[in-house]
């Protein structure tokens, strides 16, 4: 990598960390979701949240100031930690959002180090330009929401896979089931991410032996970042609470297609239900429903199920942008066409990938972005969860350009060319 390259890496992340500053500084509460007095969206309900775990050392969501495990303790803590140093009312928050402005910033880099890991500098370069230029990634760096923190997360947890698989240390294991923990704190879907390795160990014909002291140390240091949360849930409701004690409420709204209720005669078959609370409900109640569901509505409508269940929660991950809060000088219909563009030079971009690299190469961005979209299969799916993910997807759109440009400009060759991640 030579100095214009560096010039122009730092230049973009320097220009994200600024650029992202002024517009959360001038929009400020612009971007919230929800209405700070009757809290009424996540965002809000996180600021009220976080007061109430400063004032009261009490972690309550959708509970008024009771205990509850309906969410997990991150986002709260991370948010409260900076009301407690810069106030709880407008300093508080505004300084949450500027430290999000700097992890948009240094994810900008971590996509760059993995485009250029897995295929070369260019594709970095193009990678962390498209990110740079990404309106959605400034809408998230005003908004009260874990998916800025998540983002960076899920990017060190495939640069840390990257480097543990190369390089074959315990360290970077520990470093990996740390990251996974972290991110868990936030979402914990991401709990079983490390689960990839067993692919990539595979292909790499890594010995049992090792296998099985890696994935145990990664247990075990797992659990054990997990064990407080797991201690003040047994303290707290004197019973064991892996997560969350909501985990029904997305999987039976994942079950709402396009907001509809069931199809035509589900309630008569399932007389027990009303249309007015079937999508109400957090605990295993709220299972049950979807599970009636879904079974009806693949029985009746197989089709229609199928596609939702499948090709449909792709286009509501990565399709919609993450952008409720448009800002100038692109509004939303306009962005949703650019969000569509995208996501169909990403879809190519993978496809020529696959044609073109060796599989091996590509496996780490794969099973990654792979994992964190099945994970979605069974729950509700729209562009927020998917945001972190486009981070991934952007770079096969990036790959896709820079093959069409190495028709025109001359590539220079760097030591990931050398290792030659390409069959032609």
């Amino acid at each position: 990598m030579n100095w214009k390259d560096r010039r122009l890496l730092f230049g973009l992340i320097a220009f994200v960390a600024i650029l992202s500053s002024i517009i959360v500084l001038v929009y400020n509460d612009y971007f919230l979701l929800g209405d700070p007095i009757k809290p009424n969206n996540d965002d809000v309900k996180y600021i009220k949240s976080s007061r109430l775990l400063l004032n009261e050392g009490v972690l309550a969501y959708n509970t008024k100031d009771q205990p509850s495990a309906f969410i997990m303790p991150g986002m709260p803590f991370l948010l409260a930690g900076f009301m407690a140093i810069f106030g709880q009312d407008q300093g508080g928050v505004i300084a949450f959002r500027l430290f999000q402005c700097l992890e948009q910033a240094f994810s900008v880099y971590l996509i760059f180090w993995i485009g250029r890991r897995i295929f070369n500098t260019r594709v970095g370069l193009i990678a962390a330009g498209i990110s740079a230029l990404y309106l959605p990634d400034y809408f998230s760096s005003g908004v009260i929401l874990s998916e800025t923190t998540f983002r960076m997360l899920l990017l060190l947890m495939v640069c840390v896979t990257i480097l543990a698989v190369e390089k074959d240390r315990t360290s970077l294991y520990i470093w990996l089931a740390v990251l996974t923990a972290a991110a868990a704190y936030f979402k914990p879907h991401a709990s079983l991410y490390p689960a990839v390795l067993l692919v990539l160990w595979w292909r790499d014909k890594l010995p049992w032996r090792l296998m099985l002291k890696y994935m145990s140390l990664m247990i075990l240091v797992y659990a054990a970042l997990l064990t407080p949360w797991w201690i003040r849930n047994w303290i707290t409701f004197h019973e064991f609470i892996l997560f969350t004690n909501s985990g029904g409420s997305p999987f039976l709204l994942g079950t709402r297609i396009r907001g509809q209720l069931p199809p035509p005669g589900f309630f008569e078959a399932y007389p027990q239900y009303d249309p007015e609370t079937i999508f109400q409900g957090a605990d295993s109640s709220a299972v049950q429903k979807g599970k009636d569901i879904i079974a009806y509505g693949f029985k009746h409508e197989p089709l229609k199920y199928l596609y939702w269940f499948t090709i449909g929660r792709w286009v509501e991950l990565y399709f919609h942008p993450f952008y409720s809060r448009p800002f100038w000088p692109v509004s939303r219909p306009v962005m949703n066409v650019i969000q569509i563009g995208l996501m169909v030079v990403n879809m190519i971009g993978i496809v020529w990938a696959l044609l073109k690299c060796r599989l091996s190469r590509l496996l780490p961005l794969l099973l990654a972005l792979g994992y964190f979209t099945v994970i979605y299969l069974p729950f509700v799916a729209f562009n927020r969860y998917g945001y972190p993910n486009m981070a991934l997807l952007i770079l096969f759109g990036s790959f896709l350009i820079e093959r069409l440009l190495s028709r025109f400009l001359p590539r220079r060759p760097d030591i990931n060319d050398l290792r030659g991640p390409y069959l032609s």
